[in-house]
């Protein structure tokens, strides 16, 4: 019996704990009335609008090409370039005619007949035609030699692949610097890269495209009703609806509720945006008036079961409570088992 009447004192305690709160919660917190769903004309799962025209953040990776990239004159010639010579009033068992490789030495090599190899690096292509029709003059009377670019080596890199968004918002071109363009379209964006560019070509065209989207997301936030909320980011393609956000995070858990709503991002001084979500009418029946698209930046909150979250924190609110008489309880049994061996053993003396 003494083992009994503190358990049954304890359970006694604690049920009317229970009914204490729970009656005060009821005349506290009165029903509310249902909330009205509003008949707004926005994008939903058959009235679907298109994204605005895309603007370029970070981290964004941009797929840059370069359609022409010509230098700026006047060009002067590099080692692994390669020079276009036609000669005239040249040998005619050895004309010069044909592309020339410029060694890395910045020399060109005519052979034997025209005196071997020339200097050219660092020189213009005028100043190319000038120097080699004097030098070959001293062999042939009246030759004389026309001079063009028929490749750059190394005088002009070329832009192509892939290039990541900065966080300070640019973009790197290699030898050309780096170029802003967050915040812009990919034309403004193609335009402001072109305009860089012609600091060191002559009229440079690019191609500009969105190799990876990496800044528009929206988030799905899920009460897990008392014990902490879950939050995760997807990203925006630009056809999602709340159906499908959901599915992304494997629908809903064991302690949501059916409570759903859309929050979405207002500036400051504006009312709250939320709208509301009847998850039955889309999942059961098939309406798609509370199906909303979801657009960039949406936060999809998932509310938590009440009578869950009440459960929750009415156990860490008892929970102090059972450890302290589960100890006390520990003890008193203990206390009381030890009186009962020592009164046995002096019976038996």
């Amino acid at each position: 019996m003494f083992r009994s009447r503190p358990l049954h004192r304890l359970t006694l305690a604690v049920a009317a704990v229970a009914a204490g709160l729970a009656g005060a919660g009821c005349h506290s917190a009165p029903k509310k009335p249902v909330e009205a769903i509003p008949d707004l004309r926005l994008p939903k799962e058959l009235d679907k609008v298109t994204h605005p025209t895309y603007t370029v953040e970070s981290p964004d990776i941009l797929l840059i090409e370069s359609t022409r990239t010509i230098p700026l004159p006047p060009y002067k010639v590099q080692p692994l370039d390669a020079l276009l010579l036609v000669g005239k009033d040249d040998s005619p068992d050895e004309p010069i005619k044909g592309i020339y490789p410029v060694e890395p030495d910045g020399t060109i090599n005519l052979g034997e007949t025209y005196g071997g190899k020339h200097q050219v690096a660092d020189l213009t292509t005028q100043e190319i035609e000038k120097k080699m029709t004097a030098d070959l003059r001293k062999i042939f009377k009246t030759i004389s030699v026309s001079v063009s670019l028929a490749s750059s080596g190394r005088g002009v890199q070329q832009i192509a692949g892939q290039h990541l968004v900065r966080p300070d918002g640019t973009v790197g071109l290699g030898v050309y610097g780096s170029v802003y363009v967050a915040g812009m379209s990919l034309v403004q964006a193609k335009q402001a890269i072109e305009t860089h560019l012609s600091k060191f070509l002559y009229r440079p065209e690019v191609s500009v495209d969105v190799y990876s989207y990496n800044s528009k997301w929206y988030y799905v936030i899920t009460d897990f009703a008392g014990s902490g909320e879950q939050v995760v980011r997807l990203p925006a393609t630009g056809n999602e609806t709340v159906l499908d956000a959901i599915s992304q995070v494997g629908g809903l858990s064991a302690v949501s509720s059916k409570k759903l709503w859309i929050a979405r991002p207002a500036p400051s001084g504006v009312d709250d945006q939320i709208l509301p979500v009847d998850w039955k009418a889309i999942t059961r029946r098939g309406k798609t008036c509370t199906n909303y698209q979801v657009l960039p930046g949406d936060r999809v909150f998932v509310m938590g079961q009440p009578l869950t979250k009440f459960d929750t924190y009415f156990g860490r609110v008892l929970a102090p409570a059972e450890r302290a008489f589960g100890f006390t309880l520990l003890g008193a049994t203990t206390v009381q088992q030890v009186q009962g061996q020592g009164g046995l053993f002096g019976n038996n003396n």
